[in-house]
C-alpha cells in the first residue's frame, strides 16, 4: 500500500452504495479511522459526486416512525375500547425497546468487528412483538436494510406477529387479562 491507500472494509461502506462496491481506481471520499492495531482504514466511504439528499435514510426513518406510531395508536385505541389488556401494550413497548437497543448494539459490534447478535435473535425479538422497534432501528442505524434474506424473514415475522395479534383480538382477550 502507498501512503494514499487505506483498507476499505464492508462495514465502512455507507448504505447508499446500492450494491456497488468500489474497485481500484474509482474515486471515493472517506473518513480515515484506525483499527485496534493502529492501521489506517476507511469509514463512511462514498463515491465522489454521489448524490446526497441529507442524512442517508432520513426519509426511511420518518416513514418507519409513522408506521410504528400508527401501530401503537391502534393498540392504544384497542386499550381504550377495552379490547386489549394493558400488559399487551406494555409487552409491545418493552420488546420494541429491547429490539431497538439490540439492533444498535449489533450495528456497533459490526462496525468495530466484535461479536455479533445472531440473526435468529433479531428475528425472535421481532416475532414476539418487537418489530416496531426493530423497523425503526433498521433505518436509524442503517442496519440489516440491504440483506435480502434477512429482510424477507423479518417481514414474515411482522406478518406472523400481526396474525397472532388479530387471533388474540378475535378470541376473548378479557379472559387473558
Amino acid at each position: 500500500m502507498t501512503a494514499d491507500e487505506v483498507v476499505v472494509r464492508r462495514q465502512g461502506l455507507l448504505a447508499d452504495w446500492s450494491g456497488r462496491r468500489p474497485v481500484p481506481g474509482c474515486e471515493v471520499t472517506y473518513a480515515e479511522v484506525r483499527d485496534e492495531r493502529n492501521r489506517a482504514r476507511a469509514s463512511d466511504v462514498r463515491y465522489v459526486g454521489a448524490a446526497s439528499a441529507g442524512r442517508p435514510g432520513a426519509a426511511g426513518v420518518s416513514s418507519t416512525l409513522a408506521v410504528a406510531a400508527l401501530f401503537f395508536t391502534f393498540l392504544v385505541g384497542l386499550l381504550v375500547l377495552d379490547e386489549l389488556p394493558v400488559t399487551m401494550l406494555g409487552a409491545y413497548g418493552l420488546f420494541s425497546a429491547v429490539a431497538f437497543l439490540t439492533y444498535g448494539a449489533d450495528k456497533s459490534a459490526a462496525v468495530q468487528g466484535r461479536w455479533r447478535t445472531s440473526e435468529s435473535t433479531l428475528h425472535a425479538l421481532a416475532l414476539v412483538g418487537g418489530w416496531p422497534g426493530a423497523l425503526i432501528a433498521q433505518q436509524v442505524f442503517r442496519h440489516k436494510t440491504t440483506k435480502q434474506p434477512f429482510r424477507t424473514i423479518f417481514w414474515f415475522t411482522v406478518v406472523a406477529n400481526c396474525v397472532v395479534l388479530a387471533w388474540f383480538l378475535y378470541e376473548d382477550p378479557s379472559t387473558l387479562s
